[in-house]
């Protein structure tokens, strides 16, 4: 797929907000909550490129929690509410601002390394060599 860049953003927001496969936009990314799925059910796209690690996490703490966190804070110096007002608002509301958002974040980054084929410089090699084995390792369990 080559597509110009306005049209990479918008394919790579539609297909990883949605969790969608990042070639084909029909199979699901995703096998359970964050839990990228092996391969893509529809075209068959072999999802061990993707390699997230902490950036669902790190984008979900820099752009909910620390702006819920300053509520939290403003809330308190404000109003002073007492201790239950936190546990009805401010808990639950930075609880939810930070989960629901990490299969998003998630989905996003895995289709952005794949319609960029990003890879860590120098490793081609290494990979097609880990992926070898274990293709032979899959195939000797099937058996």
């Amino acid at each position: 797929m080559v597509l110009p860049d306005n049209e990479k953003f918008a394919w790579i927001i539609k297909a990883g907000w949605k969790g969608l496969c990042p070639r084909c936009g029909e199979g699901a990314m995703f096998r359970k909550w964050l839990k990228v799925a092996d391969k893509c059910e529809a075209c068959g796209l072999d999802y061990r490129f993707a390699a997230p690690d902490d950036g669902p996490a790190f984008f979900s703490l820099c752009i909910i929690a620390f702006p819920l966190t300053f509520f939290v804070v403003w809330l308190e110096f404000t109003f002073s509410p007492p201790y239950w007002v936190h546990l009805i608002t401010s808990f639950p509301l930075l609880t939810l601002g930070c989960l629901l958002p990490l299969q998003p974040i998630k989905g996003w980054l895995v289709a952005s390394q794949y319609v960029h084929k990003a890879q860590e410089a120098g490793t081609e090699k290494l990979w097609a060599q880990m992926h070898e084995r274990e293709d032979e390792l899959r195939e000797r369990r099937e058996k």
